[in-house]
């Protein structure tokens, strides 16, 4: 009688504590608090990271808290102090890591691991997801050298100091470079607060005036949309449409798509999973809750050149 209580009393312990365990692991779990903070928020491309992320986020049960800097890079690291003292347990990363590293290795000693979404590698991240800026500029510098017989005049917008787009740049640049009768006119970089369309107007529209002559200008290449859009803008507001002057982007976003389905000047572009970066890098975070060590320092998410043969095919 005494053994039949004694094994009754263990399995009712037995039984508490699996329960116990069991609640602890799904608090755990429900608790888990990833922070997403980006300066690039009012671009689309970082839009659709975002929202694929909170999605994976959200089937796993994560409290996702999404912080924009509206622009300003150095405000990022006071945001990832900030989620360093309110105790989240992974952060997410668009930026240039190498400009925030003071944040950076505020994470790191508090043993926060962060994942870089379209940012750029640093040994301080636990790993970078992001699509393969190099051959993408290849391919898109490619087509444009193709699509004008190796010779012309080209206008190249890039922005430097975000390290996935600064890739495009340099890449592009040796593609153009290997041609001896391409030249680059100039080679900008647009004002990004408002996305970049507005500035790249207005620039394209200066080089235009500086380049009045049918055929003074070849080829646009931009190393994102925005600033293709804002050339394409430029371009048929000055009546020059009919130059066959080409217009290639990278992102290929809703606005590319439909400019790319007319046929018209803006021929090409880049798709970007942009929703299956921001499912990767969920998953990147997802490993590191669970205490594993991710080995590989970028993860790339394939991309497909898209032109008004297969630009339906997107929509």
């Amino acid at each position: 009688m005494r053994i039949s209580k004694t094994l009754k009393t263990i399995a009712g312990l037995a039984g508490a504590m699996v329960l116990a365990t069991g609640l602890s692991m799904g608090l755990a779990q429900a608790a888990s608090k990833v922070a997403v903070i980006t300066p690039y928020l009012a671009q689309p491309g970082t839009q659709f990271y975002v929202e694929g992320f909170k999605a994976a986020a959200e089937k796993n049960g994560w409290e996702t808290n999404i912080v924009d800097t509206a622009g300003d890079v150095a405000a990022v690291i006071s945001r990832l102090e900030d989620a360093v003292n309110q105790k989240v347990d992974a952060i997410v990363i668009n930026v240039d890591p190498q400009q925030v590293a003071a944040g950076l290795e505020v994470a790191r000693e508090a043993g926060i691991p962060v994942v870089g979404m379209d940012s750029g590698s640093d040994p301080l991240l636990a790993t970078n997801v992001t699509s393969n800026g190099y051959a993408m500029a290849a391919e898109t510098a490619v087509y444009v050298a193709n699509r004008i017989g190796g010779k012309g005049r080209v206008v190249m917008f890039v922005f430097d100091a975000f390290p996935p787009v600064q890739i495009r740049g340099v890449v592009a640049d040796a593609i153009f470079g290997n041609f001896p009768d391409i030249e680059i006119v100039d080679r900008v970089t647009p004002d990004v607060q408002d996305g970049g369309i507005a500035d790249s107007r207005a620039k394209m529209e200066a080089i235009l005036a500086a380049n009045p002559d049918k055929g003074s200008i070849a080829a646009v290449w931009a190393a994102w949309d925005q600033p293709a859009l804002g050339a394409l803008q430029a371009i048929e507001d000055a009546g020059r449409s009919d130059e066959g002057i080409v217009i290639v982007g990278m992102d290929a976003n809703p606005q590319a798509r439909d400019a790319i389905g007319t046929g018209g000047n803006f021929e090409a572009s880049m798709a970007q999973d942009f929703i299956g970066i921001g499912n990767k890098a969920a998953e990147m975070v997802g490993r590191l809750l669970k205490g594993e060590t991710i080995r590989e320092p970028v993860v790339y998410v394939p991309t497909t050149l898209v032109t008004s043969s297969n630009v339906a095919d997107l929509d």
